[in-house]
């Protein structure tokens, strides 16, 4: 008889009166239980006024500079989405030579050819955001801020992998080993580099 009553009270509890998406309702005159936006409404942080940080974009075109303050900080980030999300395919270096790659996926182009350097930094942040040949877009996983920060840091990558030695500050060109023995008329006996 306990049991009777125990039962009861649950399915009370259970049956409430609620409405489910999109279901109808004659509670409102256009018969939906689903109520329009207010006109106007704009969910909070998607305005996106500012285009050329939530594009790459300015006039059609791809920004060639990233559109805030590029830090070390900002770098970091850059490369620690960079490890998480884009090694796979285009391995530590940016050479596109990634384990998935290595594995039988596609290859992507390398960062360090002569087409990729000359591109805008705009470009790298649209690939990101929209895709590119058989890459995904990552506009889902990676914010906008972390996607500039990854495109700046392909350009680390690319000036690490390119550097002149007429680019470098002359304190640390005294550094380097082969600049030492290019002054002195060589490389040293024994020394692979030439």
């Amino acid at each position: 008889m306990l049991l009777l009553f125990a039962s009861a009270c649950r399915q009370d509890m259970h049956d409430q009166p609620k409405v489910q998406p999109l279901e109808a309702s004659r509670f409102y005159e256009d018969g939906r239980a689903s109520r329009p936006l207010v006109a106007g409404t704009i969910a909070r942080g998607h305005l996106r006024e500012d285009t050329k940080f939530y594009t790459g974009m300015a006039g059609g075109k791809e920004i060639a500079e990233v559109p805030f303050p590029v830090t070390e900080k900002v770098l970091e980030r850059g490369r620690d989405r960079f490890n998480i999300f884009c090694t796979p395919c285009h391995d530590h270096l940016g050479n596109g030579l990634g384990m998935v790659v290595r594995r039988g996926f596609r290859r992507p182009p390398s960062f360090h050819s002569d087409r990729m350097r000359e591109l805008p930094v705009g470009h790298f942040y649209d690939v990101i955001t929209s895709g590119f040949g058989a890459m995904q877009d990552y506009s889902a996983q990676i914010e906008p801020k972390d996607r500039w920060a990854i495109a700046a840091y392909v350009r680390t990558l690319q000036l690490s992998q390119y550097a002149r030695l007429a680019d470098l500050p002359a304190g640390i060109r005294d550094l380097i080993p082969a600049a030492d023995a290019s002054k002195k008329g060589g490389a040293k006996k024994g020394d692979s580099r030439k």
